[in-house]
């Protein structure tokens, strides 16, 4: 089973930019899609509902903005959307799905970035989601996906020393991702490729980072140690993230 992980940033803007040729190469059988900024009625029927596809979507209630979904070839049942029953998740930011046994999420953690409003809402963000993580069943097999938005280590960022004070590399937030990983969980694409600078999955539009390939490691597979028993290999696709939106995809085959 091949499961993929992709922060669109846009998906209108993605199909128009080659989004149905890549998925046609990259061939899913789970994916797991985030910053779709779209609700379901603004689609043409033949993105809508796919052909040869089951999807849910969770769009944000706010147009243009944020949102997840999961597009699959198998039939699966709906776990549920946001952090808990108090957390009404109206930016879309989570979704829980049941296929063939395999619990899966696809996450879209919000950005602290753009000014210090939005980190107190990433940091408050986060602490719902670590008591949702907790709180998830500790038998069969798990997976985590989607743009967490915290480059973990000085390998998943180029520029490290430079971003030490910025959102997204900051020590506590990578504290919190280490934490993730402490209670059981698996960075599947750091286990595949190893103690190696990248490979980054997402990229600044400035200074030619794309084409220099100076970028971030945002966007994760983590498996729970039942998942991870039947881990193959991991792709970060580059050549996706450069031609259609600035996020790669990241996917896991399991056996």
């Amino acid at each position: 089973m091949r499961i993929t992980t992709w922060n669109v940033n846009g998906l209108r803007a993605a199909i128009r930019k080659g989004f149905a040729d890549q998925i046609a190469e990259i061939q899913p059988d789970l994916l797991l899609l985030q910053e779709i900024r779209v609700t379901p009625d603004q689609l043409d029927e033949e993105w809508r509902s796919p052909d040869g596809w089951h999807v849910h979507w969770h769009p944000a209630q706010r147009k243009g903005y944020s949102g997840t979904a999961v597009w699959s070839r198998l039939p699966f049942e709906i776990v549920g959307t946001g952090t808990s029953e108090a957390d009404p998740d109206d930016e879309g930011r989570l979704i829980s799905v049941l296929c063939e046994g395999l619990n899966v999420s696809s996450v879209y953690l919000p950005s602290g970035s753009s000014k210090p409003e939005r980190q107190i809402v990433k940091e408050a963000w986060m602490n719902r989601f670590r008591s949702w993580v907790t709180g998830l069943p500790t038998t069969g097999p798990a997976i985590l996906g989607g743009d967490l938005n915290i480059a973990h280590t000085e390998k998943d960022i180029f520029y490290a020393k430079a971003n030490e004070k910025s959102s997204g590399f900051l020590p506590h937030e990578r504290e919190w991702f280490g934490d993730l990983l402490k209670a059981g969980w698996h960075d599947t694409a750091r286990h595949h490729f190893g103690d190696v600078q990248g490979p980054y999955s997402w990229w600044s539009n400035r200074g030619r980072a794309r084409e220099l390939d100076r970028g971030w490691r945002i966007d994760y597979l983590l498996a729970n140690a039942a998942a991870h028993s039947r881990f193959r290999s991991a792709t970060i696709h580059r050549e996706a993230g450069i031609t259609v939106s600035d996020h790669a995809p990241v996917s896991i085959d399991l056996d």
